[in-house]
Formats: structure tokens, C-alpha cells, sequence
């Protein structure tokens, strides 16, 4: 009885080190989290505990997806940043509003905007973004990323403890990367607030989580109310697309 109780502990003591070593560190006993309010997206997690200090790759294919995409993850990063955090925003080819992130939390001032010219320089602004850890999050939009840039990534965040949100728009190939997972976002018609017409309301998303080491894939509905994630449940769904029908 006793053999088998340290071999328990030691099987968990090594899924423990794994797992930090694919960038997740569950809270000490008595510590504390980042809760993002993702609902039940976060029983996906190892421990039911969102990943900081970690990359996520963010894939889309439709530009449709692709504005959808940077609309979660200025979500999260609003959420990440809380209230005196700092953000670094850098890709090629910037597609974002400043004014626009106001919506999710996310105020212009606190955000540093690295716009380049040539992709060569992308990834090694990101990787010395990443090593900041005056940042609370940093976002790159990068179209192309190997294993072993990502990795480089990787072992970025592994010191200063910045979460990593990368978005790829239409790569090539969606090559295996190191990150704690990945997501894909798609839009949906908006969440009708008040007397508003079906359609144009809150920003709604199809949620789903591809890939997660030692965690559970799945798909969800969710919608940015105000200043918060909201889950929106099977009948829920049922009953916005009805609104959307006879609307």
C-alpha cells in the first residue's frame, strides 16, 4: 500500500514538472491565479487554471476569422493586463484601431504598438518583447512559425512569466508549434442587447481550444458583455438564432 502511494506521488510529481515545462505552473498551495471569467473554457486547462506565463497560438484562415480573432484576444489581454498593466502589440501589417480596444478593457495608453516592415524582424521583436517582464501580455501577429522559433518563444516566457497570444492568419501550414495550446475563433452573430435588432449587440465568438497538452479540446459560445466573458449556454444558442430568423 505504501509502494504504491509513492509511486502515485512521484507519477504526479513528474505530470507536474511536464507540465512546467510546456509552460504551465499551477498556483502554490494558498496562492493565487489570473481568473479571466472564462467559464467553463477553463475546465480545458491542467487544474482548471488558464496558462500565463505561456504562448498561445491563435489560428485563422478567413479574414472574417481573422477580425474575430484579435477581438478575443484583446479580450483577454484587457483581462490579463487588469488595471496598470502593460501591453506590447506587434506585427507587419497592423489592423487594429487603438480606440477600438476600449470595449474590451483595453485602454490605448497602456499599449505599445511595434509596427515593422520586413517579417525577418517580427520574431525577434517578439522574443525581446516577450522577455520583458514589465509586460503583463504581449500579441504578435505573425503569419509563419516553426518549432524551433516558437521555441525560442517558449523559453522567453519561461523567465519573464509574460503570456504570449500569437496569431497566424492564414499560415501555409499550420506546422506544429510550442505552446500550451491551440485556439480558433470564429465569429457569430451578435447577442441582441435591449430593444437592438438581431445581430448588433455584444461581440460573440465560437470558441474552440485544437490542441492542449493533458487538457480537454472542446468548442464553446462565448460573448463579451460589457467588461466580462459570458458563457452562453445550448439554449441560449437556440434562442438567438431563433431572433435571428424571425428578425
Amino acid at each position: 500500500m505504501e509502494t504504491a502511494k509513492k509511486k502515485n506521488e512521484l507519477i504526479a510529481k513528474l505530470r507536474s514538472e511536464i507540465l512546467s515545462l510546456q509552460g504551465f505552473r499551477p498556483p502554490s498551495p494558498g496562492g493565487s491565479h489570473t481568473n479571466l471569467g472564462l467559464g467553463p473554457i477553463e475546465k480545458a486547462f491542467p487544474g482548471g487554471v488558464f496558462p500565463t506565463g505561456a504562448i498561445h497560438e491563435f489560428i485563422s484562415s478567413l479574414p472574417e476569422e481573422s477580425a474575430a480573432t484579435t477581438g478575443f484576444m484583446a479580450a483577454l489581454a484587457g483581462r490579463l493586463m487588469k488595471t496598470d498593466g502593460m501591453c506590447a502589440w506587434i506585427g507587419t501589417k497592423r489592423n487594429v484601431f487603438p480606440l477600438g480596444l476600449s470595449p474590451f478593457g483595453v485602454a490605448a495608453d497602456r499599449i505599445i504598438f511595434v509596427d515593422l516592415k520586413r517579417d525577418r524582424d517580427l520574431l525577434w521583436a517578439l522574443e525581446e518583447a516577450l522577455k520583458c517582464d514589465a509586460l503583463s501580455v504581449v500579441v504578435g501577429q505573425i503569419k509563419e512559425l516553426n518549432l524551433t522559433e516558437s521555441r525560442r518563444l517558449q523559453l522567453a516566457v519561461e523567465e519573464s512569466r509574460v503570456t504570449g497570444l500569437i496569431h497566424r492568419a492564414n499560415p501555409r501550414i499550420a506546422t506544429a508549434v510550442a505552446a500550451a495550446c491551440r485556439w480558433q475563433i470564429k465569429p457569430v452573430p451578435a447577442k441582441p442587447v435591449g430593444g437592438q435588432l438581431p445581430g448588433v449587440g455584444y461581440a460573440t465568438w465560437d470558441v474552440s481550444v485544437l490542441k492542449i497538452r493533458n487538457g480537454e479540446p472542446g468548442r464553446w459560445r462565448i460573448n463579451w458583455a460589457e467588461d466580462h466573458f459570458e458563457h452562453i449556454t445550448e439554449t441560449q444558442q437556440v434562442s438567438q438564432e431563433h431572433l435571428l430568423q424571425v428578425g
